[in-house]
């Protein structure tokens, strides 16, 4: 009986009874053992012998019921003491080098102090820049330039910076001794 037709013919309804015990939608037992029957098609050739033939229906059987039920299983949410856990340190880091910036551009000379606060901090576009601090629009991008330069020279004397291969920021350490206290 290593054919399928037989063993459908033989093993169909204590199969389906098997699976309809277990779920109880007979629409969902009926594509459940058509999985069943599908996998035993596919595997056929490796049953070693007959007489473990019903057994190792009934396994393959067990373990599609088992495939249905971690499927329907649902997803709830994180608990809240998981989903407030910092889950990646480089953007701890840049934030907290973020948070160290304003200080240290309130410490800059008054035109590139404007210029960063306007371009960086809010958000405005370079040509209004230029316009709000009458400039040309060379001269505001020069400013704010020269501004992040200033920025980046006091916040390496404050801090020992780590960069990726491609630049960005991936881990500091204060030198507190030196470093304007944010």
């Amino acid at each position: 009986m290593t054919d399928l037709e037989s063993i459908w013919k033989a093993y169909y309804r204590n199969l389906h009874a098997f699976v309809q015990k277990r779920v109880k939608d007979a629409s969902v037992a009926d594509d459940l053992l058509q999985d069943i029957f599908l996998k035993v098609y596919t595997k056929l050739d490796g049953l070693q012998s007959e007489e473990r033939l019903a057994s190792w229906l009934y396994q393959i059987a067990r373990n599609v019921l088992i495939d249905h039920f971690r499927k329907q299983r649902p997803i709830g949410e994180l608990p809240d003491s998981l989903s407030g856990l910092e889950a990646d340190p480089v953007q701890a880091a840049r934030q907290e080098l973020a948070d160290c910036l304003l200080p240290m551009i309130q410490k800059l000379p008054a035109p590139y102090q404007e210029a960063v606060m306007l371009s960086e901090i809010e958000g405005v576009a370079q040509k209004e820049v230029a316009v709000r601090q009458q400039l040309s629009l060379s001269g505001a991008k020069s400013r704010v330039q020269r501004g992040r330069g200033l920025l980046k020279t006091m916040l390496s004397e404050c801090c020992r910076l780590e960069f990726d291969h491609r630049g960005a920021l991936t881990d500091y350490e204060s030198h507190s001794n030196r470093c304007i206290k944010c």
